[in-house]
């Protein structure tokens, strides 16, 4: 017979281990990152930007899933660090918009190894690697 409650155990719940494996993963990129004085917030940011060189912080909150609240600190201490510039867009000066400073693309050279560590860390082959990322962005794109 089923319990009413059932639907309120942690081991029911597709949250809790998404939020688990997320801070583990998090967790396995610190000391990589750590080499390259970089959060793992501050990684992905640069990530975008390393692609796309220059974005306003729309665009990268956009990418990135946050927004400008939870951008702003982020990018200030990515430019004290001299890893990429903020302006202002001259033709809209509400718009901020940040590239990446020639430290910021010599930084990438070492980020290089970032990727390779990781593939070691984490316990999936690359097929079912592959599926997760799918099926992770199917979630992702269901909640625009």
């Amino acid at each position: 017979m089923s319990d009413k409650y059932d639907s309120l155990k942690l081991s029911n719940q597709l949250c809790f281990p998404l939020y688990a494996a997320s801070k583990e993963i998090v967790r396995r990129y610190k000391p990589f990152l750590d080499e390259l004085n970089l959060t793992y917030t501050q990684y992905i940011a640069m990530l975008v930007l390393w692609e796309h060189e220059s974005l306003n912080v729309k665009q990268l909150g956009e990418y990135l899933f946050l927004d400008s609240g939870t951008l702003t600190p982020l990018l200030k201490k990515l430019a004290d660090k001299g890893y990429i510039k903020r302006t202002r867009d001259t033709e809209d000066e509400r718009n901020v918009l940040v590239s990446v400073t020639d430290k910021g693309l010599a930084l990438r050279e070492d980020a290089l190894k970032v990727p390779q560590a990781m593939s070691g860390c984490i316990n999936l082959s690359p097929e079912e690697a592959k599926v997760m990322y799918k099926l992770l962005y199917n979630l992702l794109d269901d909640q625009e």
